[in-house]
């Protein structure tokens, strides 16, 4: 597990989501590396819709690998201003560029200041042990 990524300018949750603010009460959101390694090859996304409203730790779309399906949980609540329409045709960005690429959607927050309670790098990292 140590040589799996987790940078630190992103926040995350215990279910293993990442989220990056973008800035106007924005964030970007994606699964983690542990997340990705776990799931295996990922062969299908299914994303929460542009307008869909969010609630914080509901689920809001799928997973799905040569493994299993697995839920994806909001982070946070909002509104879905973007998905990446590239996880279409291409899910295994998700397990190549998990930060980058891969990312999954973008959500306008409802309250901005929630991204604070979200784990910083060595607290997620923390609950991986």
């Amino acid at each position: 597990m140590s040589d799996l990524e987790y940078p630190g300018d992103l926040r995350y949750t215990t279910d293993h989501e990442w989220v990056k603010d973008q800035g106007d009460g924005v964030v970007r959101v994606g699964i983690s590396a542990f997340a990705q390694d776990a799931l295996g090859d990922v062969v299908y996304v299914s994303l929460p819709g542009v307008g869909d409203t969010v609630d914080a730790g509901g689920s809001c779309g799928e997973v799905e690998s040569t493994k299993s399906v697995s839920d994806l949980y909001a982070p946070l609540a909002g509104e879905v201003t973007a998905i990446n329409e590239q996880l279409d045709s291409t899910p295994e960005l998700v397990n190549s560029d998990p930060y980058g690429d891969g990312w999954m959607y973008e959500l306008k927050l409802a309250d901005a200041g929630a991204l604070g309670d979200l784990l910083d790098v060595e607290e997620y990292k923390a609950t991986l042990s």
